[in-house]
């Protein structure tokens, strides 16, 4: 049996592209193209409301559902274990029984949420992300290098 375990979680983009990311310092939903975010010359990402750089920026419906499949994974794995035992112990003095398989969680699927966002562009690096209409009133962070953009257009 193999120590490690591989899931993938496909994260959606909206129709312009762009993927739902969340500050953890501060909350702030924002917006950022795959290609942005996997850039080798973007070394860190910030936030555009406060401005702080955030060691993730996964959203809690990626970690729920991250929580779900990791739960789902581990209860089959002990199950099978529980099985395993069951079989062996079949002619002993000391039978084990394994029961009933556990119920899965629902794992469904992410959707790209908050839409009332809108795109901005960011001069100083030349890129784009989507923010809160408000942010681009009063001026936001770059993403991609964190100088405050005042009244983008």
């Amino acid at each position: 049996m193999s120590d490690e375990i591989n899931m993938t979680i496909p994260i959606p983009t909206d129709d312009d592209g762009y993927v739902l990311l969340q500050c953890e310092q501060c909350g702030t939903y924002f917006k950022a193209t795959p290609s942005d975010l996997e850039d080798d010359g973007v070394l860190h990402i910030f936030c555009p409301s406060c401005g702080l750089i955030s060691e993730n920026y996964v959203t809690e419906d990626v970690l729920e559902l991250a929580m779900k499949m990791v739960t789902n994974a581990v209860n089959d794995m002990i199950y099978n274990e529980f099985k395993k035992m069951e079989r062996h112990s079949k002619k002993g003095i000391i039978t084990f029984k394994a029961g009933k398989r556990p119920k899965h969680k629902n794992e469904d699927p992410i959707r790209s949420g908050i839409e009332a966002m809108e795109i901005c562009d960011f001069p100083c690096c030349k890129r784009t992300a989507k923010i809160k209409p408000l942010l681009k009133m009063t001026g936001a962070y770059c993403p991609f290098c964190g100088v405050k953009n005042y009244e983008i257009e």
